[in-house]
């Protein structure tokens, strides 16, 4: 059996590379995360031709939607050369903006990742991945980067508007919701979930990724929490 045909699951085998950067002062192309499994294709293959279709698949749905999934072969039969994947745009971006990150994101993943079974990476406007077991519809709260700021004094007023930001973001009002962004003085927040999950997972997600920012990163002037399905910032 050749490496194009085993079956392996994207995280467990992931090698993450990561920028630190300024959420405030990010372009939409700029890096965030990357991470490819160590387990490899063999070039020519059948797999690495499903692949290449998924990508480009990606990449010309951007044009039209904010996000989308897609199964090579597009049967979905669950065979051995079998590629799954998906892209999620922030959800403020035009659908210009959305499709030159995704294309961004794919040529960089291809770079990354060059022959890697599974891989995702993560830009400031875009999320794409792709792998040979199917994480599509798959809740996972996994925390893949948490970038905490410098300290801030506890009765700040910034901290309490900090808090409300969040509060806002991690609200439910029983509306489908996958782009949140919302603001209290000088402090903004964001906060997503990929389009794969229902509602009831999303905001699980999303709640998961707020608490985890309020205790991972305290009273920090600034911080991101990306889950492997969602992320919060502010």
């Amino acid at each position: 059996m050749t490496l194009a045909t085993r079956k392996v699951s994207f995280l467990p085998f992931l090698l993450l590379i990561f920028c630190t950067i300024n959420p405030s002062n990010s372009a939409t192309d700029t890096f965030v995360y990357g991470g490819c499994s160590q387990l490899k294709f063999i070039s020519g293959s059948p797999y690495e031709y499903n692949v290449n279709t998924i990508l480009t698949s990606l990449v010309n749905s951007a044009m039209f939607n904010s996000y989308n999934s897609f199964t090579a072969p597009a049967s979905g039969s669950d065979s051995q050369d079998t590629v799954y994947g998906l892209f999620q745009c922030r959800g403020d971006l035009s659908n210009g903006d959305c499709a030159r990150c995704v294309a961004k994101a794919a040529s960089q993943l291809g770079t990354l990742c060059l022959e890697s079974i599974g891989g995702g990476l993560q830009l400031e406007g875009c999320f794409v991945k792709y792998d040979n077991t199917t994480f599509l519809g798959v809740e996972d709260k996994t925390v893949v980067v948490r970038r905490c700021g410098p300290l801030i004094s506890t009765s700040s007023d910034s901290l309490a508007r900090r808090d409300a930001v969040l509060g806002y973001l991690g609200a439910s009002d029983g509306t489908y919701k996958p782009f949140r962004i919302g603001g209290s003085g000088d402090v903004q927040g964001l906060a997503q979930f990929v389009g794969d999950l229902s509602p009831s997972e999303c905001q699980d997600c999303l709640s998961e990724a707020i608490g985890r920012l309020k205790t991972d990163c305290t009273a920090a002037k600034w911080g991101d929490m990306y889950l492997a399905k969602c992320y919060a910032r502010y």
